[in-house]
């Protein structure tokens, strides 16, 4: 009697503590399996969208003087693309929401990779911004649709590093064409083509191509997810329900309230004073680093290669890092100044051996901050509203990738250097690590995001 009594009481103890222990497994295979089927995929449809939106940074140093294109005229025409991006935003992913994330993001890519390709006729510089500007508006919403869409798949707590795992895309996609530009410039003269012509068309073509890899390999939720078990999608539904019950904005706001909340301007201004900063050095990083250690293409392309690679490095560390201690303002703070300090130098130096480091640890310091910036919006957004304000807050970044190539090709035609230009990036740097801190505070005085904070960092 008394030995199956106490046999009753152990099983009826042991009981929760296994339930949790199933639970926390099926969890783990859910998220694995998510993180190896559709990361990869992502990541690799951002590295050709990335590619094709600054491979112009490389054809540049031929197509200018090609097509005799000054720094303003080429400035203008590279920020055209962002015009078009920011216009189409909000409505791409509404139309992510109506035909579903398959569908879209395929239509995304096939669209981008077939005009990205198309910049090979390019003869005028009204050739060159409508071509640009069609660009844009292909693309737009491939990125708030994707983070949109990891939001289906991955809890608040393994947000940034799901959006590193696929971001990572960005600072590789330095390292791909770092090490191919030299050898795609190098190209020109066969079959009556410049390198330049080469390089957007054989890596135009991959793009659209991998379209049809798109609407293979992402299902457009975990229920039409073949490869989850019963189990663990109604893991993933009890998890995510929980997460969007959460947000200052969830389920239930409308896309307008959300295309209004503050909070989605605040991380909108955030991102567009820190993209302002980015795209400036972006577009002309090859022919600054060309201009001041007078190394060939290749060795350029080489050296904005290696950048990459730290890049990738420091957003996987800092996104880790940002996870585990539940915290992400500082994680994106920090790195703002950094970037502020790193234009600062190489704007007042001149000798390579300042210039090439200082502007290094401008690229590595933005790719670092990428994936805690990015789970902040996740934070007070999911649902409809998630899609909306997204879009919205992408729709004012996007306006950054005008005015920061704009800025730097008018102060070189203007002073005849890209210092003055440089220097001019530690403002909206600053401004960036302001916004975040602004946005802070607001999010720590709203007590449904203060309990969605918490609940993160005890995870």
């Amino acid at each position: 009697m008394t030995g199956d009594s106490t046999h009753d009481v152990y099983a009826t103890t042991a009981r929760p503590a296994d339930e949790e222990s199933r639970l926390k497994r099926i969890g783990e295979s859910a998220q694995r399996k998510a993180s190896l089927r559709l990361l990869p995929v992502i990541g690799v449809g951002y590295l050709l969208a990335y590619m094709d939106r600054i491979n112009i940074s490389f054809a540049s140093l031929q197509m200018n003087r090609d097509l005799h294109f000054s720094a303003s005229v080429y400035g203008f025409g590279a920020g055209l693309f962002f015009i078009g991006y920011a216009l189409s935003e909000v409505p791409s992913n509404l139309m992510l929401l109506k035909f579903g994330a398959r569908a879209w993001l395929t239509r995304i890519m096939l669209t981008w990779g077939l005009l990205a390709a198309a910049m090979m006729f390019v003869r005028t510089p009204l050739e060159f911004n409508v071509l640009r500007f069609l660009l844009g508006m292909a693309e737009a919403g491939f990125y708030p649709g994707v983070v949109y869409y990891l939001t289906l798949w991955f809890p608040l707590d393994m947000r940034a590093r799901a959006v590193s795992r696929f971001y990572i895309a960005l600072p590789l996609s330095s390292v791909a064409m770092g090490v191919v530009a030299g050898w795609l410039l190098g190209l020109g003269g066969k079959l009556g083509l410049a390198g330049w012509q080469w390089l957007f068309l054989l890596e135009g073509l991959p793009a659209a191509a991998f379209s049809l890899v798109i609407w293979k390999m992402l299902p457009d939720n975990p229920q039409k997810a073949a490869w989850l078990t019963a189990e663990e999608k109604a893991w993933l539904e009890r998890k995510l329900k929980a997460d969007s019950e959460k947000a200052h904005l969830g389920h239930s706001a409308g896309v307008t309230q959300a295309l209004l909340s503050p909070k989605v301007w605040m991380i909108g201004a955030y991102f567009l004073c820190a993209l302002t900063a980015n795209y400036a050095y972006t577009f002309y990083a090859p022919a600054i680093f060309q201009g001041v250690t007078g190394w060939s293409t290749t060795h350029v392309g080489y050296l904005v290669a290696c950048f990459g690679l730290a890049g990738a490095a420091a957003m996987l560390v800092n996104s880790a890092h940002s996870d585990r201690r539940g915290e992400r303002s500082m994680h994106c703070i920090i790195p703002c100044l950094v970037m502020a300090a790193g234009f600062l130098i190489a704007s007042f130096a001149s000798a390579p051996w300042l210039v090439v480091p200082a502007l290094a640890a401008t690229f590595v310091a933005f790719t670092a901050m990428l994936g805690p910036a990015n789970a902040v919006p996740m934070q007070f957004l999911a649902g409809r509203a998630a899609a909306a304000g997204l879009a919205a807050m992408n729709t004012i970044t996007m306006f950054a990738g005008f005015v920061g190539p704009y800025w730097m090709g008018v102060m070189k035609d203007y002073t005849g250097s890209y210092q003055a230009g440089l220097r001019g990036l530690t403002l909206p740097s600053l401004l960036a690590a302001g916004a975040m801190f602004a946005l802070t505070r607001n999010l720590a005085r709203s007590p449904i995001a203060a309990s969605a904070s918490l609940a993160q960092e005890t995870v």
